[in-house]
């Protein structure tokens, strides 16, 4: 029960898509003075030693973060996460990794509030630790809340349990993360049980859903079985950095992020991050990404977008035309029907029969090329030991 640690993962390309989404929502958030409250099912730790005997293991970090740390070409979006990250390791050397509380910690207000669950005991004690030891420093520093109330609670916890006595949230704004670690083929029952309840509550509340996509059947079905959840708008992002194994091995290939909910803004600031991320941290010609939209009451729009080896021009393609969508509400070409609704593609911008359009990465009939004169991406690695330290369907506006 208690075997799942994610210090091993820590900093990894499922890291990147998640915390970089994250960060878009509470920035979203923030534009309301209303304070908000954010929920963490599963938080734990809260940072992590890049350089401790956990992470660099497997050193995952060398499929995310590391290959943008010196990039200086970065998406502004983009930016301000990894700017997010260096800001924690003021020496420049990246050493550590925060986990979703300590970027939600960073980029929420004074006013808002954080309820943080960890049902791990080792994890949720460090996650403890470090929210104490964050305190001790403001208080060092003379700094004192002006408003009332605990700002950041820790609690020993399943979150899936815990988050139906939060819901809804005082002031009726919240964002609730829920990324357990699905090695219990449960949990993938667990997260659609909790978003059916969580929407009938709470229904205002933006919630993201992390999840690994896997060859298991759980994982295949479960975007699917989220996006017909009643009464949701919602947005899926997957990103895959290489062409999975045929026997399912070799480590995560590719995750998602399900956000019921999201903000207005969100599909256009993907629209230009996917493909930069595509180029940076694929691996082989099986790097991909898939990004599309809808509701419950409807199929995923015609406009969805994914990256695909079947468009001649390469790049992204436009929106479709209503004239353009077969009966049933599918895109009718290529090869075998696309997923009502959205266009089908595969191959990594830039690469052979991608085509050598320009423009902003995302805008419609442009590919992603790495800039003239650009290094390709070294890999990080180890030299030597080191030492650990520990909606409704209408746009919605802030």
């Amino acid at each position: 029960m208690f075997s799942y640690r994610h210090a091993f993962h820590a900093g990894n390309h499922a890291d990147v898509l998640k915390h970089f989404v994250l960060v878009q929502l509470l920035q979203y958030m923030n534009q309301k003075d209303t304070a908000y409250s954010y929920i963490d099912t599963h938080a734990g730790a809260g940072v992590y030693a890049l350089d401790g005997n956990f992470a660099s293991k497997n050193a995952e970090y060398e499929t995310g973060i590391g290959p943008l740390w010196e990039r200086t070409d970065l998406p502004p979006a983009l930016a301000e996460y990894v700017d997010l990250i260096k800001a924690m390791n003021p020496s420049g050397k990246m050493r550590y990794y925060p986990g979703s509380p300590y970027c939600a910690d960073q980029v929420a207000r004074e006013q808002d509030r954080l309820r943080l669950y960890e049902l791990h005991p080792a994890d949720s004690k460090i996650l403890t630790d470090n929210f104490r030891k964050l305190d001790e420093h403001k208080a060092a520093q003379g700094i004192r809340s002006s408003v009332r109330g605990k700002r950041v609670l820790v609690t020993r916890g399943d979150g899936f349990h815990e988050l139906k006595g939060l819901l809804p949230p005082p002031s009726r704004r919240g964002v609730v993360l829920c990324d357990p670690p699905y090695e219990d083929k449960q949990d993938y029952r667990k997260v659609v049980d909790m978003l059916n309840d969580a929407t009938k509550r709470f229904p205002a509340g933006t919630y993201a859903i992390w999840y690994p996509i896997l060859q298991r059947i759980e994982a295949r079905n479960f975007a699917e079985r989220m996006k017909h959840i009643k009464g949701t708008e919602w947005l899926n992002v997957t990103l895959t950095i290489r062409t999975p194994g045929p026997d399912g091995f070799g480590g995560l290939h590719s995750s998602g992020m399900f956000i019921v909910n999201p903000p207005f803004t969100l599909e256009a600031t993907l629209k230009e991050v996917m493909p930069y991320l595509v180029e940076v941290l694929g691996e082989d010609t099986g790097a991909s990404f898939v990004l599309e939209t809808g509701n419950a009451a409807t199929a995923p729009r015609a406009a969805s977008l994914q990256q695909a080896e079947n468009n001649p021009r390469g790049g992204l393609r436009a929106p479709v035309s209503p004239r353009a969508i077969g009966p049933g509400g599918s895109l009718r070409g290529n090869n075998a029907p696309a997923p009502r609704g959205s266009l089908r593609t595969s191959s990594r911008p830039g690469t052979p029969g991608a085509g050598t359009g320009t423009g902003r990465p995302g805008s419609p009939g442009a590919s992603y090329t790495r800039p003239a004169g650009a290094k390709p991406v070294a890999k990080l690695g180890t030299d030597g030991p080191r030492t650990g330290v520990p909606r409704n369907t209408k746009p919605r506006r802030p």
